[in-house]
């Protein structure tokens, strides 16, 4: 069986490209210097891989090459440039370069740390590469923030994030999921996070870019990744700037009844809440890495019918590695400090209240809720019957430990846990464990408990080991 070879340094990866005559194309980068394209001359033997270098930081002198785009930081302005750099070095060097050659064009729009302010750090990269001498190009683009304190910190990882993706799409594309985890060779996980990944073109046709992006967040690339309605991954940043979030954390599997009435309840109730206007407000469906590995691996049919069946009731949804919801919240307030709103079941208030969860924090249990709490954060709590029987249980009588009672009290009365009023009280004991039991031995009630296009699909596409005989 084939490993990656995860020994190889930065200069190891650009002089292996280097030394290969049949790897030839441009490089250009705009933010942060010419790092990558200094990196290939540092090795030496550049003049057998790099055709041209660029920067055209000049706002008008970018338009006049690449066309107009209303923001230079971002994927349209790095499509234009892979268009405009591949197509040139293709019509320009293809007569004339061996009938072998296999053309590139790498390029980076970002914005690094300023001299005078604290900027948001991130930019997007990308390669567009023949991956057989002549074939069509196949792309690899992807969104990065930069996480280093300084400039010079920071465009050298980007030179490094370079030379790591184009080393990978050429040599592990039959391979993506090395692509993915080489990016971090040489950096480490702290001084860039790739929080979108994309791969397109004839090579490619079988990648699940879903699951890539899944893989991001296993390779420590990035804590969370975010899937809109139609299946796309999305810039965390772009989506939730200056919005107020609300967040309902679940496992899904499958979503249910009560998972619709959970969120469309707690919706209404958050609107209440000041700076939280219905227009702008963005909600979604969360689903933590823990509730998707098996052992030591990830069921990808199983993470793509949760994506697909919460798709099928329009919710956005954010895969995260933050199983302590300080984390998420913490998450969160990088981009907006509008409203934050998290839902979640009584069934599951042990998550929140049990102290094992917080070992390794000095001030246990009450830090966590200090850095949950610390401003405009409200927990929403759903009620549920238990086993089936009448009895409801709600926040205002959940059993905590003993000792914990003045707390929950505390955080009721201060207005940072409030209690969901249900608009449907029919689907209260609704357990998606037991639904799920029920829908692998094949059509029956469990069909009543879930949204109908939800039952539908399961059973069209058998999924979550649905069994129809």
């Amino acid at each position: 069986m084939r490993t990656r070879d995860t020994t190889l340094t930065t200069d190891q990866k650009a002089l292996q490209i280097n030394l290969d005559k049949f790897k030839y194309g441009s490089i250009v980068e705009i933010g942060a210097g010419q790092e990558v394209a200094r990196r290939f001359f540092h090795v030496g033997a550049a003049a057998g891989t790099i055709a041209k270098t660029m920067s055209a930081y000049d706002m008008a002198v970018s338009d006049s090459i690449y066309g107009h785009a209303d923001r230079y930081v971002s994927r349209t302005r790095l499509l234009q440039m892979l268009d405009k750099e591949y197509n040139q070095v293709v019509e320009r060097l293809s007569e004339v370069r061996s009938k072998n050659t296999t053309f590139f064009a790498y390029a980076a729009t970002v914005t690094a740390r300023s001299f005078r302010q604290q900027n948001e750090c991130h930019g997007w990269i990308g390669v567009r590469l023949q991956l057989h001498p002549g074939a069509a190009p196949s792309d690899v683009i992807m969104h990065v923030r930069m996480l280093d304190a300084t400039n010079a910190q920071q465009s050298e990882a980007l030179g490094i994030l370079g030379v790591n993706l184009i080393h990978g799409a050429f040599f592990h594309h039959d391979q993506p999921e090395w692509v993915v985890e080489g990016l971090a060779d040489g950096l480490g996980s702290d001084r860039i996070e790739v929080d979108l990944i994309h791969f397109s073109g004839p090579y490619f046709e079988e990648v699940e870019n879903r699951l890539m992006n899944l893989h991001l967040i296993r390779s420590w690339l990035t804590r969370a990744v975010v899937f809109n309605p139609q299946g796309e991954v999305v810039v965390p940043g772009d989506l939730f700037y200056r919005k107020p979030v609300l967040v309902m954390r679940g496992s899904f599997k499958p979503v249910t009844c009560v998972n619709i009435d959970m969120m469309r309840t707690a919706r209404q109730q958050f609107c209440q809440q000041e700076h939280v206007e219905e227009a702008s407000l963005l909600a979604l469906a969360e689903i933590t890495m823990n509730s998707l590995i098996s052992g030591d691996n990830v069921d990808g049919a199983d993470f793509l019918a949760r994506i697909d069946l919460l798709a099928s009731q329009g919710y956005m949804v954010m895969i995260s590695d933050y199983v302590r919801y300080f984390r998420l919240r913490a998450y969160l307030r990088r981009y907006t400090q509008k409203p934050i709103g998290i839902v979640l079941s009584v069934r599951d208030f042990n998550n929140l209240f049990d102290e094992k969860y917080y070992e390794g924090l000095e001030g246990g249990i009450l830090e966590a809720f200090g850095k949950l709490f610390p401003d405009n954060t409200h927990v929403y709590v759903y009620p549920a019957r238990a086993n089936g029987g009448d009895e409801l249980t709600t926040l205002h009588n959940v059993q905590v430990p003993a000792n914990l009672r003045h707390l929950l009290a505390h955080l009721i009365g201060n207005g940072k846990l409030f209690a969901i009023e249900p608009q449907d009280h029919s689907h209260l004991h609704i357990d998606a464990t037991g639904v799920l039991a029920a829908l692998r031995r094949g059509p029956g009630a469990w069909e009543q408990e879930v949204p109908t296009a939800v039952a539908e699909m399961i059973a069209q596409r058998r999924l979550l080991g649905y069994d129809s005989e």
